[in-house]
């Protein structure tokens, strides 16, 4: 008996170790800083609500953890797309005025590697600036930093949730720097190819219904005519 005993105590001890390695693995933790905290060229900084009942439309396969909005909304309950997510939403600038509207599509990655510190969502943003254009960003997002903040702490915690101030930036490619890709599509955007970073800031987030408070930023670098020239050439 005292053989199953140390057995069973030993595997446990193993189990525990291992989830804390991955929990407190060093190897997964990432810079905050922004690639494009450091360019010299203008940035657009894009703001939204990334509480799905302030978009103007949130859906996805209606068994998920957020419910869609509004309530009637068509649900993607397909099997070739129920891992995936559609927001529609408002755009602001960062003195709080409306400059546009952005649509995002997001559907779970298969190149995602907890061990790695790798929870990936591949997500594409169609964004309409009225009286400047539209562009199209195309990125790979990893939500590990957040699961680990706070989904998991939320879900310790005896009353289902998490409150506190936390910043990140979600995006991990497809640039080299860990940057977005960036399209123009028309206007004043028509032909340029850029780059962008997309980050959140939580403040509530709550077991059942997800986040609560939380507002995303997304970030895009406006290249100068004469660095454009200059690559031409």
């Amino acid at each position: 008996m005292k053989y199953l005993l140390s057995l069973v105590v030993g595997m446990l001890a193993g189990v525990a170790i291992f989830f804390a390695f991955l929990y407190y693995n060093p190897l997964t933790t990432r810079n905050t800083l922004s690639p494009l905290s450091v360019t010299d060229n203008d940035l657009i900084s894009l703001n939204y609500s990334a509480v799905a009942a302030d978009s103007l439309l949130y859906t996805n396969d209606g068994e998920s953890q957020i419910a869609p909005h509004p309530a009637k909304v068509l649900q993607l309950w397909e099997p070739s797309i129920r891992n995936t997510r559609a927001m529609a939403t408002v755009l602001f600038d960062s003195r709080s005025q409306r400059v546009g509207i952005g649509i995002k599509f997001s559907s779970d990655s298969e190149r995602t590697s907890i061990l790695n510190g790798k929870m990936i969502v591949d997500s594409v943003w169609h964004i309409y600036l009225p009286g400047r254009g539209s562009l199209f960003v195309e990125q790979s997002e990893n939500y590990w930093r957040y699961l680990r903040d706070i989904v998991i702490p939320a879900h310790w915690n005896s009353g289902n949730n998490w409150r506190g101030i936390w910043n990140g930036n979600i995006t991990d490619g497809p640039g080299a720097l860990g940057t977005a890709k960036v399209i123009g599509g028309s206007g004043n955007f028509l032909g340029l190819e850029t780059e962008g970073v997309e980050s959140l800031a939580a403040k509530a987030y709550t077991v059942e219904a997800g986040p609560v408070a939380m507002s995303g930023e997304l970030v895009i670098e406006l290249p100068r005519p004469d660095t454009a020239i200059a690559s031409d050439l």
